[in-house]
């Protein structure tokens, strides 16, 4: 039987009945994860389930409130995605945004239309009535718009409470029932004073009590893994990223010596990393590490591969052939723990509105690198303690339970390594260029005090050569691109501004000292409409 996105995202989920949560409904919006992270950042459990969630399902779940996310759609199209009507009858506090507020009029008795004068960025909102939601805020704050239609016409029962220039509805409430929405996004960080507004929400409006803490969740972590694991065998790859060592590092503290923890090299690692893994978690915290050497292996799987999809399918299929061999050898083992995170849940769920046909759609933006596709008779049960978290959320449980600093604030890396930033084929020669000028580029970085402030920062090797001039004399060679980002989760980014005189150092070094370069570039591009990574 197939398992609803909402029943994925209830696995993953706290037993609502022993701890209040807010429901988000995702209408497709860039933002959605950004509504669960800023409801987790004042200590409340959040869940992301899909639009089409029943009424049923929404009272099952027992949520102490309601977000209707906002989305690409017109909600008087004929494929608009729809809510369940008895939702409304809940009886539990809604808080509509962008769509989701258009949504909320269009079904209570208002009316919506498209504007004369549509807001994209940011726009001035005034207050017209404080209330519950908006208190503690300034009569007028800056706020994020993002919207073609507009409430012209309030349902029964509302009021309007703030409106822009463009705008005349562009917040309205019903406070006996507790319906509210907002034209713009607070969840973005453009919005000023956005996560005062989600707060009051949640907190005060809602009745929702800060329950949600690293602590606890640990506790129930490691008590729950103990109850699974009893005795038995747990495998776990370790890729020397946050996620995965963070989870070592909980599941030794959990049941000792009963993991087993396997690196697999397989040549795409940053310089120097590999040997400084084994040597972290074995001599300084006695976690022994199975190292399998395989760098010839996969270098080889990658001749000719230029396709960055492909590259990914085929790191994928041969890691699962490595780690099925050294897995036979080793164990047998009753676990396999996995670092998933709940993006990943989300986005397996598949949870996507089409805004032609306003259908639920898979949508892959690249493959995940996650254990996946093993043999049949490999028959592990899947241990995954951060199913419920954030990529940050990561970070503040790792500092909790003592994972050195050097592992907590590494920067997110793909699982297929520099395979992805070696843009082209993949070879030998092309790795070592690429190793040596992103060395170059994070040791300038930390050395300016800068490395903490940026999400990502790294180097890209192009597949196309440059002319330059070096020693009076003409060269042909490769371009090394520098990307710096700024994020709070990696959901959106934007490119940091990082100073001229760093730059400038940054690209004299490599040329310098990195054989076969003659050019280095800076990525000023934001995401969207770019990707972090270039593959």
């Amino acid at each position: 039987m197939t398992t609803s996105p909402a029943a994925k995202l209830k696995e993953a989920a706290p037993d609502n009945a022993l701890q209040d949560s807010i429901a988000i409904l995702d209408f497709g919006s860039q933002f959605s994860q950004l509504i669960a992270r800023r409801i987790r950042e004042i200590n409340v459990y959040s869940e992301l389930i899909p639009y089409s969630t029943s009424a049923a399902e929404l009272k099952r779940l027992n949520p102490k409130g309601i977000i209707l996310s906002g989305g690409p759609n017109s909600c008087y199209e004929e494929h608009a995605p729809q809510l369940d009507p008895e939702v409304w009858k809940l009886g539990i506090p809604v808080l509509g945004v962008c769509y989701g507020m258009q949504l909320m009029s269009r079904d209570l008795g208002g009316h919506v239309q498209l504007s004369e004068v549509r807001e994209y960025g940011r726009a001035l909102f005034t207050i017209v009535h404080h209330g519950k939601l908006f208190a503690g805020l300034d009569p007028a704050i800056e706020s994020w718009m993002s919207h073609g239609d507009s409430v012209t016409e309030l349902p029964e029962g509302f009021q309007t409470i703030g409106r822009t220039a463009d705008t005349p509805v562009a917040a309205m409430a019903d406070e006996t029932r507790n319906f509210y929405g907002v034209q713009f996004h607070p969840e973005v960080v453009h919005t000023r004073g956005g996560k005062q507004v989600i707060a009051n929400f949640v907190r005060d409006i809602c009745g929702c009590s800060q329950s949600w803490t690293m602590a606890k969740y640990i506790e129930e972590s490691i008590a729950e893994i103990k109850r699974r694991c009893g005795d038995r065998r747990v495998l776990l790859a370790l890729s020397g990223g946050v996620d995965s060592s963070t989870l070592a590092f909980l599941l030794h503290q959990a049941i000792g010596d009963n993991l087993t923890c396997m690196f697999i090299d397989q040549g795409f690692m940053r310089k120097n990393e590999p040997e400084w893994l084994v040597e972290t978690f074995e001599k300084n915290f006695n976690i022994p590490v199975h190292f399998v050497k395989a760098r010839e292996r996969f270098i080889g799987k990658l001749a000719g591969v230029i396709d960055p999809e492909e590259k990914r399918k085929k790191i994928g299929a041969e890691f699962i052939r490595v780690f099925e061999e050294e897995s036979r050898r080793l164990g047998p083992f009753d676990f396999l723990a996995q670092g998933t995170l709940y993006p990943d849940v989300i986005e397996s769920a598949g949870t996507r509105v089409d805004p032609k046909t306003g259908k639920t759609v898979a949508v892959k933006i690249k493959s995940h690198h996650n254990v996946g596709g093993l043999p049949d008779d490999l028959k592990f049960e899947l241990v995954e303690p951060f199913a419920k978290l954030f990529k940050d959320e990561v970070r503040v449980l790792g500092r909790e339970i003592g994972v050195p600093e050097g592992i907590i604030e590494r920067h997110p890396f793909p699982g297929p390594g520099l395979a992805i930033r070696v843009l082209g084929e993949v070879t030998k020669e092309r790795l070592k260029t690429l190793r040596e000028a992103d060395w170059i580029i994070r040791e300038e970085i930390k050395a300016h005090g800068l490395y903490r402030q940026v999400w990502q920062v790294f180097g890209v090797l192009l597949p196309t050569l440059s002319v330059g001039v070096m020693g009076d004399q003409r060269t042909y060679q490769n371009q090394i691109v520098i990307r710096a980002i700024t994020s709070e989760d990696g959901m959106t980014a934007d490119w940091a501004r990082l100073p001229y005189d760093l730059l400038s150092v940054i690209s004299s070094r490599i040329v310098n000292e990195v054989p076969g370069i003659n050019r280095v570039v800076y990525d000023v591009t934001s995401k969207p409409p770019a990707t972090i990574e270039w593959e």
